[in-house]
């Protein structure tokens, strides 16, 4: 079912907060439109006629021929979504849901900072003769910390508090480590993550919520990888804690698109939105540390047709 009609209302630099009517027909709620669609389309009209153009600054990144990669950017985009009504992977075109939750595994399960343990292509410029990428995104994952409980790497950390401490204030991850940046072959672009635990009245759950705080997004390229990668840790975080999945909310510094590809994002935008998927995770996992990226699935997911031949800013 193709779906444009939706009531939006726009609060904030960067911040869309979306409202739809949801239709009942025998007395049964019908699946939603994709409300992260509307975020998505909403942060690119923000970004395409209310952001500043680098054009003519000196900037790091460039395109295959050595010409410099201009952005247009907004400041301080924050986006919310609430995992317990929908998951916020696009229809618009098709996210890649299970090469996405790979990439994700890699850096919060295996901790691994080498392309030869992933199964995709994505590290591929930035990875050294030997499929190094530096003491990068998983390296840091794994790096062991003294705490009161004993040794413990963050992630072990975060699961240990969220068991243990969960209404803490202090259930986080960093990987932005500062005497490390020089060995990293890029430095990290979704650095942390805050974890934050609501009991819903009514609800004999917790809920598990979190922020993805993020220095730097190529808005066409990573958004809703990132946005997906990230409600898939929510929700198996959530799920081996005996929790629900609540709210992701992704805290963007510099949402950028850039100049090679305005004419992609203005035509993508323009595209009819289908209903929200059924999002499936293994309810049989109950250690974080056993979930593959065949335990996800989504189902009903009818999408755009994939946007081909995206040039790629190193």
């Amino acid at each position: 079912m193709r779906i444009r009609s939706i009531r939006c209302v726009t609060g904030g630099i960067g911040h869309s907060v979306i409202s739809a009517k949801r239709e009942f027909v025998n007395g049964r709620k019908q699946r939603s439109v994709s409300l992260a669609d509307h975020i998505f389309i909403d942060m690119c009209r923000d970004i395409l006629e209310n952001g500043t153009s680098t054009e003519g600054e000196k900037v790091r990144p460039h395109w295959e021929d050595k010409t410099a990669a201009y952005t247009v950017k907004k400041f301080g985009v924050v986006n919310r979504y609430d995992l317990s009504q929908e998951f916020p992977i696009l229809t618009l075109r098709r996210t890649a849901l299970k090469s996405a939750t790979d990439e994700m595994l890699w850096i919060w399960q295996q901790k691994s900072n080498n392309i030869h343990d992933l199964h995709s292509h994505i590290w591929d410029e930035w990875a050294d003769e030997d499929g190094g990428i530096g003491k990068a995104y998983g390296y840091q994952m794994g790096v062991k910390h003294q705490y009161k409980e004993g040794m413990m790497d963050q992630v072990d950390r975060v699961i240990y508090d969220l068991k243990n401490n969960p209404f803490s204030r202090r259930i986080m991850t960093n990987i932005y480590m500062h005497q490390d940046l020089h060995e990293m072959n890029l430095y990290p672009c979704a650095y942390s993550m805050t974890f934050n635990v609501t009991q819903k009245p009514g609800h004999e759950k917790l809920t598990l919520n979190a922020i993805l705080n993020q220095r730097s997004q190529d808005v066409l390229t990573a958004n809703n990888w990132n946005v997906v990668q990230y409600a898939v840790l929510v929700h198996m975080l959530a799920q081996v804690s005996g929790m629900e999945a609540g709210e992701l909310v992704h805290v963007i510094a510099d949402a950028h698109i850039y100049d090679r590809h305005i004419p992609l994002i203005r035509e993508l935008i323009e595209r009819p939105v289908y209903d929200a998927p059924t999002f499936w995770l293994n309810p049989e996992i109950t250690d974080f540390y056993q979930f593959t990226r065949d335990d996800v699935k989504v189902e009903n997911y009818v999408t755009g047709p994939q946007v081909k031949d995206i040039p790629v800013a190193i």
